[in-house]
């Protein structure tokens, strides 16, 4: 495991890079990034240890990058609540107080009391990393490289189809039309929705 682990390691300027594509803030990658190695090192090593067996590093990375993508971009992530809903709040509380005579007044909002121990604690949603390794199995069954392929470049490196156009020349409704149908196909097998 500890060869894993240094792999991941050596993978953080990677992961720095590639959260720049969603946000220019170098303090919110920064806890992202950092977040990511914490989840990391909590996971099931069973499913990292698998992870890295059937993908090496490239699996490492394009895990990485679904939940990088997930925390920075999903509000029901746990990096959201961590960070961006406490900070703001504690934010948006500190400009509503203001100092006058020999008191504090803390304008409408008598919820005064946020303090660091409010911060939920961080929880390893197995489901979910559950529901990831089914449909890495059902992208594997598909017969079609291309499709598989191509899905694997937007969903998991957190393309657009603007962005993924760039990169491989083919039309950007080509893409829609082959990521549709892969959606459909997953939706299908896994009957629920991607």
């Amino acid at each position: 495991m500890n060869k894993i682990y240094l792999e991941i390691a050596k993978l953080t300027d990677k992961f720095r890079t590639m959260s720049y594509r969603l946000t220019t803030d170098e303090n919110k990658i920064n806890e992202a990034v950092q977040e990511l190695m914490l989840y990391f090192m909590q996971m099931n090593p069973t499913t990292l240890k698998s992870i890295y067996d059937k993908d090496g590093v490239d699996g490492l990375t394009r895990y990485g990058a679904v939940a990088l993508r997930r925390a920075l971009t999903s509000k029901r992530s746990n990096f959201y609540y961590k960070y961006e809903k406490y900070y703001t709040r504690i934010d948006s509380f500190t400009n509503n107080v203001s100092v006058s005579s020999n008191h504090l007044d803390y304008g409408n909002d008598n919820n005064y009391y946020k303090s660091l121990s409010n911060i939920p604690n961080a929880e390893i949603d197995n489901a979910q990393l559950h529901k990831l390794e089914i449909i890495d199995k059902e992208l594997d069954k598909l017969d079609n490289w291309y499709d598989r392929e191509l899905f694997k470049l937007y969903y998991y490196e957190g393309n657009t189809l603007d962005s993924l156009a760039k990169k491989t020349k083919i039309s950007r409704n080509s893409l829609f039309t082959t990521i549709d149908k892969v959606r459909t196909i997953l939706k299908n097998e896994l009957n629920e929705d991607v």
